[in-house]
């Protein structure tokens, strides 16, 4: 029985083309048994994410026509032979391994993916698609990702300017941060992924504000915030402890008056600024202030460049507990294909005693 895996991923085809094959979690289960049975396959998983859709499948026919289920996905007429990439046995489990760890994402290290391949697996086990190569393909890269979290850092630290911010924040109030208060102007994509990394570390006071108050009502009542009129942001500063700037605005919303004015109400209480715009939103003449600290996107990504070089001194650890479990599932596969083997060739010759004829029979040692 061959063990495979065919697929398109952000590495090998742009998102125009990988949308044409993403399957909707509703016809997961009926898309990937019409697959199972052009395929021939005797077992399979199907993972369709926003960055990959991946069929892993066994079969005792030629692995061939695993392209063509591939192609059957797509829904337009679309040439997808140059983007597919087919792993076979041992290192079609070693790019479950990567994938399900984290190793093969656009962000190294990430958990999202291995959450996804959980559902994936889960939804193809209660639906009658795996069996016993596939059950144990999966249960070892679950097993293989559980040592790597626990025995490297692969997944610890800050890899992007938005998780590098709220790190800054962190850093500056230690283990304190529940208690602080916190207020994001702006209520876009970058501003909510902020409120919504705050609220995971704890801040349980948030306050949005944004030119257009009705989204600052919406991501407000989402985090469990408050929203602040635009106009009030600046008098509601007085009592906050962060600012995070995160608004497409081209021009400055926090003037260098405006920010001494502003320590002058607060009394010169400590105030972490955070401008992740670009243009700016903050004057950086604010950072010369006496308790103002000001982080800029620049900033940022230089922390967010330390935190993936740290990641990267991770891989070759990871790799090792790769290749470790990599090794022991093909011995055992290897181990039950042999005896699986065996059996069907004992069935196969065993003489019938009543048609067999006796001098051809085995006879008693």
């Amino acid at each position: 029985m061959k063990l495979f895996v065919a697929a398109v991923s952000h590495k090998t085809a742009p998102v125009e083309v990988r949308e044409q094959v993403a399957v909707q979690r509703n016809e997961l289960v009926d898309v990937a048994h019409y697959l199972k049975w052009f395929g021939h396959l005797d077992e399979m998983v199907l993972l369709s994410t926003c960055n990959r859709v991946e069929i892993y499948g066994t079969t005792r026919q030629s692995i061939d026509s695993s392209k063509s289920a591939l192609q059957l996905l797509s829904s337009e007429p679309v040439d997808l032979d140059p983007y597919i990439y087919v792993h076979k046995d041992a290192e079609a489990a070693r790019h479950l391994f990567r994938v399900t760890a984290g190793l093969d994402s656009m962000t190294l290290g990430e958990t999202e993916i291995t959450g996804q391949i959980k559902n994936a697996y889960e939804t193809a086990r209660e639906a009658g698609l795996t069996g016993p190569v596939s059950n144990r393909l999966f249960q070892r890269a679950f097993q293989a990702t559980k040592e790597i979290r626990a025995h490297t850092a692969i997944g610890r630290g800050t890899v992007s300017i938005k998780s590098a911010a709220v790190e800054s924040i962190e850093k500056a109030f230690s283990d304190d941060l529940a208690n602080k208060s916190v207020m994001v102007i702006g209520a876009g994509e970058m501003a909510e992924r902020c409120v919504q990394l705050l609220v995971k570390k704890g801040v349980r006071s948030i306050f949005v504000s944004s030119r257009s108050f009705d989204r600052a009502i919406d991501l407000a009542n989402r985090c469990g915030g408050d929203a602040v009129c635009f106009g009030y942001c600046l008098f509601e500063m007085r009592d906050v402890d962060v600012v995070v700037a995160a608004t497409s605005s081209g021009q400055s919303l926090l003037a260098l008056d405006d920010m001494e004015n502003l320590m002058k109400a607060r009394r010169n209480r400590p105030l972490l600024l955070i401008d992740l715009s670009v243009p700016r939103n903050i004057d950086p003449a604010a950072s010369q202030l006496e308790n103002v600290t000001l982080y800029n996107i620049d900033d940022l990504e230089a922390l967010a460049r330390q935190g993936a070089q740290a990641r990267e001194r991770e891989l070759a650890t990871c790799h090792q507990i790769i290749e470790a479990h990599v090794a022991a599932l093909t011995e055992k596969l290897n181990a039950e294909d042999k005896r699986l083997s065996a059996k069907e060739r004992k069935n196969r010759w065993m003489p019938d005693p009543l048609t067999t004829p006796s001098n051809l029979l085995p006879t008693a040692a």
